[in-house]
């Protein structure tokens, strides 16, 4: 069994603001306690030879090329905004800077 012992389950429930009864402890005790021998059974089985990767099968860019479609004119796009100034967007200040 690991090394996790129920002061450090209590430490990390202080930590993360988390209240557990007596048998919440003792419970999550065993719990985190597999957890961390089933992450070292796993650490055992991949040795040197074994490159570390973060995905199982290689990843190939699916994106589709850039191409330039349809552009709308300074007029065209704020043809319907509700205002406008200078060629601009006028929308309300949300800061009292100028």
């Amino acid at each position: 069994m690991s090394e996790i012992s129920r002061a450090d389950v209590e430490h990390l429930a202080t930590l993360a603001h988390i209240t557990f009864t007596d048998a919440e402890l003792e419970k999550m005790t065993g719990e985190l306690g597999v957890i961390v021998d089933s992450v070292k059974k796993v650490q055992q089985a991949a040795g040197d030879d074994v490159p570390a990767t973060s995905h199982p099968m290689p990843l190939t860019n699916v994106f589709r090329e850039d191409k330039v479609g349809h552009v709308f004119t300074a007029q065209q796009a704020l043809a319907n905004a509700p205002e406008a100034e200078d060629g601009r967007f006028k929308v309300p200040a949300i800061l009292d800077e100028e």
